[in-house]
């Protein structure tokens, strides 16, 4: 019998030492680096940044200096969604969907505005995003 429970013991000990979680961020084809509602610039647009000199010019900003590397820098490329100036608090600009074909990346934006019976601040307000996308391939925005 104490062979036996013994054999249990080892058993139990070697199955929770056995098990690991393995994380990795292989695969992913984007990220959001940052979605706020203020920041942004005045007018509507999207852009595309894929050379180094632009890229290397998101390290400037204190929320996306520790979230690009320099190897980002060779192998992304970014988006900087922008919707422009908004009279109220409670706007958005993200991402719904982001798409590869063998050919390119389609990034599918998402704009989102306050209900209209939505208790929202009387602020004037700037929401953009920066969208990291894990591959050099060309990328079409709808």
């Amino acid at each position: 019998m104490k062979k036996f429970t013994a054999i249990i013991v080892v058993l139990v000990l070697v199955s929770c030492g056995a098990s690991k979680t393995i994380t990795s961020k292989e695969n992913v084809l984007y990220e959001v680096l940052t979605q706020q509602s203020d920041g942004g610039a005045s007018i509507h647009f999207f852009e595309i940044l894929t050379e180094p000199n632009e890229i290397m010019m998101l390290q400037n900003d204190s929320h996306l200096k520790s979230k690009i590397s320099s190897a980002d820098i060779q192998q992304s490329n970014f988006v900087i969604l922008n919707l422009g100036e908004k009279m109220t608090s409670g706007y958005t600009i993200g991402v719904e969907s982001v798409v590869e074909t063998d050919r390119n990346i389609v990034i599918t934006v998402k704009e989102t505005s306050p209900d209209p019976d939505a208790m929202v601040a009387q602020s004037i307000s700037y929401p953009f995003s920066v969208v990291k996308i894990n591959s050099k391939k060309e990328i079409i925005i709808k």
